[in-house]
This record gives structure tokens, C-alpha cells and sequence, in this order.
């Protein structure tokens, strides 16, 4: 584990693709506008309290949390200023780091009484950008409820999280340091399948494809780079896979926050079960 200080300052940081994507309020009121959302969906009682998200972000900013991607949901039929959304934020001084990803948090919430305000994990790997998210088995997530002014609650869960970044850092190298045969990658792609596509006929997508590494810095068989691997594929999609029809096709990009959350969760709970 790299106990260094790391900048969001790229000049100072060894992977800088991972520390120049700061969003400024102008990014994130194109990307998410539900951030500046002036009030509460008008079906809330009144017992919901509204604090804007963008007042949320400004108090993580003084505590020494920066924005660094941030999307919403998409609805047609619902506004955009009540969508969830989701921002994920790293520390402008990361002291806990590993020699190819970065620690995060990911904020969740919404306007329209759908969603509390939620802080989980996750990790950035900057090979692959690969955003990556821990289950809540491992850690449990913040999870405030609307009601009063919650800033200061929500400042002290994102502080208390960070500070077990160096646990997570241990579980990565469990898994950097777990070697996997071919049987048992063929196992963990099989399994990750079932979670993408449970309702898929046998076959419908081979488990050898999606083991397949799209750049050279994830060629090996330990269980990291397998884990990062089968994520990158099942998340971002361009799998060849077998219809009910029996037409061959190219699954889609994951998309969707309760989608993304819930995969991403699962296959780390698949991954660090086979940690040495």
C-alpha cells in the first residue's frame, strides 16, 4: 500500500488522468441539474426537509472532498431537478493509495423522496477508468434521511468513511496477491454472467469472452485484474451475445444508477470471496 500523499494536483500525481477531472459548478449543472434543484418535489409532506445537493458538495469541498464525476437519472415523464443522482468525489489529499486506483466516495440522492442521501465506496483505477463501487457488506453505507438541516452529518459520515480507505487498500491486495487457474476464471466469469444476464439461456454468452483483457496492463491471471476485467466488460458492454432468438447481438452499456450500484456491489462480493 502507497501511504504518500497524493494531490489532486496533476502535476503531482503519478497517475494524472485520475486527479484533472474536477467538475465545476458549471459541469455539474450541465451533467446534473437536479444538483441545483431550487426545492422538494411538490408531492413531500411537509416532514421532508430540502437541502440542495450543491449545498452537500460545498460543504464536502471545505472538508477536502472535490466532485470528479457526477450523472442522474433520465426520465422522461419526470423532472430533472428531482432525479437521483449520483456524484462520485475524492480527496484532495489522498494518503491512502494503490499503485493503479484511487479511493472514492459516491453520493447519492434525490428530490423526489425516492432516495435518502447516501454515501458508499468505491475505487477509481486509472488503466481503464473504471469506476468501481464495494458492496455494503463490506462497507455499510452512510445513509441520512431527509430530515433537518443534515449538512453537518453528512460532512462527519464522508470524514468517517475516508478514514477506513486504508482497509480497503488492504482488501485490493489481497486480490493483487490472489493468483487464479484457468478453471476458476472461468468460474468467476460464469458467475459474473448469471448476475448481468440471470434470465440468459446456458451458453447465450461464453465466459472465456469476457475474460478477454482490452489493454495490456490487464493481461494476468490474478484475481484483481480478473475482477477489473469481467467489471469493465459487464459494465460497459460490446459483449457478443446469443439472443433467445438465437441472434447474435452486442450488449449495451450499463447506464442506470440502481443498476450500476447493484452489479458493481455484487461483483465485488463475488471477488473478495475468492481472496486469498
Amino acid at each position: 500500500m502507497n501511504t504518500l500523499p497524493r494531490s489532486l494536483d496533476s502535476s503531482q500525481a503519478s497517475h494524472s488522468s485520475a486527479f484533472q477531472a474536477v467538475l465545476s459548478p458549471e459541469d455539474l449543472r450541465h451533467e446534473v441539474p437536479a444538483v441545483f434543484a431550487p426545492g422538494a418535489h411538490e408531492r413531500l409532506s411537509c416532514s421532508y426537509t430540502f437541502v440542495p445537493t450543491a449545498r452537500i458538495l460545498d460543504a464536502l469541498r471545505q472538508a477536502g472532498f472535490q466532485p470528479v464525476e457526477a450523472r442522474q437519472t433520465r426520465s422522461r415523464a419526470a423532472s430533472p431537478m428531482y432525479a437521483r443522482h449520483m456524484i462520485r468525489l475524492r480527496r484532495t489529499l489522498e494518503r491512502v493509495a494503490l499503485a493503479d486506483s484511487v479511493p472514492e466516495l459516491v453520493l447519492l440522492n434525490s428530490h423526489d423522496g425516492t432516495s435518502a442521501y447516501q454515501f458508499r465506496v468505491g475505487i477509481y483505477r486509472a488503466v481503464c477508468t473504471n469506476g468501481l463501487v464495494v458492496s455494503v457488506g463490506v462497507f455499510p453505507a452512510v445513509r441520512v434521511l431527509h430530515r433537518g438541516d443534515v449538512v453537518d452529518e453528512l460532512v462527519r459520515g464522508a470524514l468517517e468513511m475516508s478514514e477506513r480507505f486504508g482497509v480497503l487498500a488492504t482488501m485490493v491486495e489481497r486480490m493483487e496477491r490472489t493468483q487464479l487457474d484457468e478453471a476458476a476464471r472461468l468460474e468467476f466469469a460464469a458467475e459474473a454472467l448469471a448476475l448481468r444476464f440471470p434470465n440468459d439461456r446456458p451458453g447465450a454468452v461464453r465466459p472465456s469472452e469476457v475474460l478477454k483483457p482490452r489493454r495490456p496492463e490487464d493481461d494476468g491471471h490474478d484475481l484483481w485484474r480478473t475482477y477489473n476485467v469481467l467489471q469493465e466488460a459487464l459494465m460497459r458492454g460490446g459483449i457478443v451475445r446469443r439472443s433467445a432468438s438465437n441472434r447474435l447481438m452486442h450488449t449495451r452499456r450499463i447506464t442506470g444508477i440502481r443498476q450500476d450500484l447493484g452489479l458493481n456491489s455484487a461483483l465485488w462480493d463475488l471477488a473478495m470471496a475468492r481472496a486469498a
